[in-house]
């Protein structure tokens, strides 16, 4: 796939730009002995339990209000609803890298939205599917500009920040035997501890998804001291997680991807969405549930589309909303006809 290789290869070019509440207590998991049933679950609760990050600058970070938005905090919003036709029944809970899946498996949260990277490892031994790619991501280096390194083979024997437990850590072994490049790792947990020791001068260089270090650089004092470098050494295809087991629920989740997806493509917006209930196109149509049912065959009311664009919007506007503004440019995250990979099944 030609057009797929090619939006790898911009994925660089792409990013290169000059607190939730804690783990829910008692949040009911899957019932043994027989298929999971988290739709009911969340209904009988009255919210839905999303799992984000602990924060991160345009996915998942409080304003100076302490209300929590991003990227990932849409996904979480369109979700609620979805099912409860109230964006706002959703209750957020901030994940670390080593807590996030142990969350999911224990019924802590329905579902992930936080920079998860779908790994067969991750997907057949952990009890957890991955029902849809949001955003398209690689792992990269960013090092101060007053370190002068231009290239990631220029840190022979420099010193790495990365968080423990991540396809970040094995990803940096992976390329330091293939390219001979020695490095000291500087292991921290905590994605802020990370961050303040590069900032430090502990480590010369950081390493995560370049979208990661493109909203640290963003939310630096002066971002210009920072640079990202155009290597990015690894294919990191973030998805939104929930439970094996549980197709319906996974179906939901998946849906409302697409639906953000086919919304942007089909020119349908947070705006417009009711002037579009008179589009004649009939995938339109179906799209906002004047025909098809479609809705009910995810168990959700036949308006679901409508009521999720108008709480988030598009796919697109979603992205510009809280990407853009700190750097991130759609590269391959556009849509499949303007050169990215980003494409919803039909809905039909």
């Amino acid at each position: 796939m030609a057009f797929g290789l090619s939006a790898m290869r911009t994925l660089a070019a792409a990013f290169a730009i000059g607190t939730a509440a804690p783990a829910l207590a008692q949040a009911p998991a899957a019932p043994s002995g027989g298929p999971a049933n988290t739709l009911d679950a969340v209904k009988a609760r009255g919210t839905l339990a999303c799992g984000v990050n602990t924060g991160l600058a345009g996915f998942a970070q409080p304003d100076s209000q302490g209300v929590w938005r991003g990227f990932d905090v849409e996904y979480c919003r369109a979700l609620a609803a979805a099912i409860f036709g109230d964006a706002n029944k959703v209750k957020l809970v901030s994940t670390t890298a080593q807590v996030r899946f142990t969350a999911l498996q224990s019924g802590e949260v329905d579902v992930l939205s936080r920079n998860t990277t779908w790994t067969l490892s991750r997907d057949t031994s952990l009890g957890l599917d991955f029902p849809a790619i949001n955003f398209f991501d690689g792992q990269g280096f960013m090092v101060k500009t007053s370190l002068g390194v231009k290239a990631a083979k220029e840190l022979d024997g420099a010193t790495i920040c990365v968080a423990p437990g991540t396809t970040t850590e094995q990803n940096l072994a992976d390329w330091s035997r293939s390219a001979a490049v020695k490095f000291t790792p500087v292991v921290i947990e905590r994605l802020e501890e990370i961050v303040a020791a590069f900032v430090a001068g502990r480590c010369d260089a950081y390493t995560t998804d370049v979208s990661g270090l493109a909203a640290t650089r963003a939310a630096q004092t002066k971002p210009a001291d920072y640079l990202i470098l155009p290597d990015v050494i690894s294919k990191e295809p973030l998805a939104l997680g929930v439970r094996q087991g549980d197709a319906r629920f996974a179906d939901i989740v998946r849906w409302t991807h697409y639906l953000l997806l086919a919304a942007e493509e089909f020119g349908i917006t947070q705006a417009n969405v009711d002037s579009m209930m008179t589009d004649p196109r009939p995938e339109v149509q179906r799209i906002v549930g004047k025909t098809g049912g479609l809705g009910p065959m995810l168990g959700l009311a036949d308006n679901w589309g409508v009521t999720v664009l108008k709480a988030v919007g598009n796919y697109g506007e979603v992205f510009k909303r809280h990407l853009e503004p700190i750097g991130i440019q759609r590269g391959p995250n556009a849509q499949w006809n303007k050169g990215g990979l980003q494409y919803a099944p039909p809905f039909r």
